[in-house]
């Protein structure tokens, strides 16, 4: 039997073996179509005229660009693009700073409750945000900080998840190599930036991705402290958006602001994700 299965195949031209090979490759490419099918519908829906809304096809037929000049001339999407840039950017900035400086600190020096401090920060991980929403905009309102860019930055500016990941890849920099700096005079800061930071790049690169993103769809907290609808971030604004819309032709507008949304966690994972691929990949070796 087995040798007339090989002549069958053989006749057909493809090895057994070869489609074992091939299965995991259109397994994968089935679940790549479905999770990339609800954005491609997305962005076929903001191509379209209102009228044309429930027709079942993915190429619009004619494909429009007014609705994307209609979503910011109805709302202040750039506004929101803007706000959501700076915010995730100053937070990304603070978060890989602070992070890299208490990581490198918990990795590389001893001092007494050192592990009670660490143990502490990463307790936090395990507090939901929810619990901690209250007395963060009772500090707002006591610091004046409501419905400002400091008050949507201030809880986002350190990750206890940061730090994490920070002690656990400083801990593989060899103390050999930082101790020779130190005998040739380095100061610590030198060491940190000039021989630890270059060594741990793709887990810094990975937090800053990460952290970037993570604020840019952030939700409860700038949905909370926000009260002027030109400080609203994007997710928030698009949010009230798609409130403001009644009738059935607003899901257009809100699949083309969704699409406007979306444009920059897209540009930079396509920019970034060889460091992403490698950050997760050291992470898992770590």
């Amino acid at each position: 039997m087995s040798l007339s299965l090989k002549r069958t195949s053989a006749a057909a031209g493809i090895h057994p073996v070869y489609w074992l090979r091939a299965a995991p490759y259109v397994i994968l490419a089935a679940g790549a179509i479905m999770m990339l099918f609800p954005f491609l519908w997305m962005l076929a829906t903001s191509l379209r005229e209102p009228k044309d809304l429930f027709t079942l096809n993915l190429i619009p037929s004619p494909a429009t660009l007014s609705n994307y000049a209609q979503v910011f001339v109805k709302a202040p999407f750039a506004k929101w693009m803007l706000n959501s840039f700076i915010i995730a950017g100053l937070t990304t900035v603070s978060v890989c700073f602070f992070d890299t400086v208490i990581g490198y600190i918990m990795a590389k020096f001893s001092f007494h409750g050192k592990k009670i401090i660490f143990i502490a920060i990463l307790s936090t991980l395990m507090v939901p945000t929810e619990m901690l929403i209250i007395p963060w905009y009772l500090l707002s309102v006591k610091l004046n900080l409501v419905d400002t860019y400091s008050g949507i930055l201030f809880p986002g500016l350190i990750s206890a998840f940061g730090i994490f990941l920070m002690k656990q890849f400083m801990e593989s920099v060899p103390n050999d190599l930082l101790d020779a700096a130190r005998i040739d005079g380095m100061s610590e800061w030198g060491i940190l930036v000039r021989i630890a930071v270059p060594l741990i790049k793709p887990a810094l690169a990975t937090l800053c991705i990460l952290s970037f993103l993570g604020n840019w769809n952030s939700f409860i907290w700038p949905l909370i402290v926000t009260q002027s609808k030109e400080n609203l971030t994007v997710p928030v604004g698009l949010a009230l958006f798609s409130s403001e819309l009644k009738d059935s032709s607003g899901w257009v507008l809100i699949m083309t602001g969704a699409c406007i949304s979306i444009t920059p966690l897209i540009l930079i994972f396509l920019v970034f994700q060889k460091q992403i691929i490698r950050g997760v990949a050291l992470t898992g070796l770590k």
